[in-house]
């Protein structure tokens, strides 16, 4: 991956890969999980859910070490049935893993395997003329007839505990890499003359994840998933290959979505809401019927038939009631607008509270910061702030009141009153004739 993240903490759609893995194999109600940790433990342990055991393969000895390692830290009945999943499988599906657990009493292990059109990488299902496996062999040690084999091995196994267990201690490192391989198992169960079972899965299900390139491709085929569902329930979305919408976001049928529109984290769409185009939100909140466009929202509460954009950064702590505008270059921060209330245009407005009707005039900014410490202010209801005014904080500004544009307001105002904070101004009756003047002798003295 050439990144210091362990491969399977990378993010996919919102869910690191190791994430996606344990959703799929959610869907068969597990009665212990164990994820095998090693490289990068310290990262990886800490975004598992807290019903998950980690083990610790402390040296990285293959998959049948690993598997070793897992095992070690369940108690199992002969019976009971072990799924062995890969990390940075994130495209496995519930069904696939529902498929594989169905172990009938007949068999000893299911192993999923996939026929690719290039199968460079990957360990080779072997079968005998009947076409029962027999066995798996990793490419390094392929013979050249093998390494014509197109169904691969893809890693992913259903065993039956205690043959799994008996077989592991026959696995032996004597190969080419030194370690000890699960695939091996296959061929062991075989000569005991168990049987086993393959189930035949897409290529694109078992694809891993090695590269970059390869992550980007599983995150569109995730995302695609995931706005089909939303279009399936009644989600309207003009581009869908242009629409990137986390696993975690909850986008309610009849709300529509435009291209270019990220949806991260805990955001919520609401019914009858518009967003986009070309909108970023992470952690916030849209409610019915409003409209967000063209604009960035972080941790920020966007309300009822409220309005957002073009070009508008709600930051965190934004809250907006309903009816109430965020217009075109607006910033806000730790602030909340009452209903009804609008800063349409060219405002920065931190650590505020507005009251309801209240207009913010252009080029208006709460002077929140002193250098040291942040500062509140405080506007009524149906306040009138006129364009260009600085409001240095802390500062109330009452009910009904108005700001004169241009205003450096430093001390409160009343309610219904007006504040003008201008010096006089002068006129210099021909001052172009003057400076036209200065200007020539300056150029003559150079």
């Amino acid at each position: 991956m050439m990144s210091e993240l362990p491969k399977v903490a990378h993010l996919a759609a919102g869910r690191s890969l190791v994430q996606w893995v344990l959703e799929a194999a959610s869907a068969v109600e597990p009665t212990s999980t164990v994820v095998v940790v090693g490289h990068g433990s310290e990262m990886v342990a800490p975004m598992l859910p807290e019903h998950v055991q980690t083990a610790i393969q402390e040296v990285q000895l293959g998959t049948g070490h690993a598997t070793r390692a897992a095992l070690d830290v369940l108690d199992l009945e002969d019976d009971d049935v072990v799924i062995v999943l890969y990390g940075d499988m994130p495209l496995l599906s519930k069904d696939l893993v529902r498929d594989l657990a169905e172990l009938g009493g007949q068999f000893s292990a299911r192993l999923l395997t996939s026929v690719l059109e290039d199968p460079t990488g990957y360990g080779r299902v072997i079968r005998d003329a009947s076409g029962s496996v027999v066995g798996v062999v990793e490419e390094r040690d392929c013979s050249e007839e093998q390494r014509s084999i197109r169904e691969v091995n893809a890693g992913v196994y259903a065993f039956r505990a205690g043959p799994l267990i008996g077989a592991l201690a026959e696995v032996s490192n004597d190969n080419r890499q030194g370690e000890y391989y699960l695939t091996d198992v296959v061929g062991i169960l075989v000569s005991k003359g168990d049987r086993l079972q393959a189930v035949n899965a897409s290529p694109q299900e078992v694809m891993g994840i090695n590269s970059q390139d390869q992550l980007a491709q599983a995150g569109k085929e995730l995302r695609r998933r995931i706005n089909a569902e939303l279009m399936e329930s009644g989600v309207w979305m003009l581009d869908p290959e242009r629409t990137y919408i986390d696993e975690s976001v909850v986008v309610e049928p009849g709300a529509r979505i435009y291209p270019g529109v990220h949806l991260e984290g805990s955001t919520t769409v609401a019914a009858g809401a518009t967003v986009g185009p070309d909108v970023f939100a992470v952690d916030s909140i849209i409610g019915p019927g409003a409209t967000v466009w063209y604009s960035v929202l972080r941790s920020a509460v966007v309300g009822e038939a409220c309005q957002v954009g073009p070009f508008a950064s709600l930051r965190d702590g934004t809250v907006m009631e309903k009816g109430s505008k965020i217009g075109t270059f607006v910033e806000t921060k730790n602030t909340s607008l009452g209903e009804d209330a609008k800063a349409s245009h060219q405002a920065y407005l931190g650590d505020a509270t507005i009251g309801a009707r209240t207009n913010i005039g252009a080029g208006t900014i709460t002077c929140n910061y002193d250098g040291v410490n942040k500062h509140p202010t405080e506007i009524g209801d149906d306040a009138f702030i006129g364009s260009d005014t600085m409001l240095v904080a802390p500062l109330r500004i009452g009910n009904r009141a108005t700001t004169g544009a241009g205003s450096v307001i430093t001390q409160d105002v009343s309610d219904g009153s007006l504040a003008v904070e201008r010096s006089s101004q002068q006129e210099i009756p021909g001052y172009a004739e003057t400076r036209e003047k200065r200007k020539a002798a300056k150029q003559a003295e150079d």
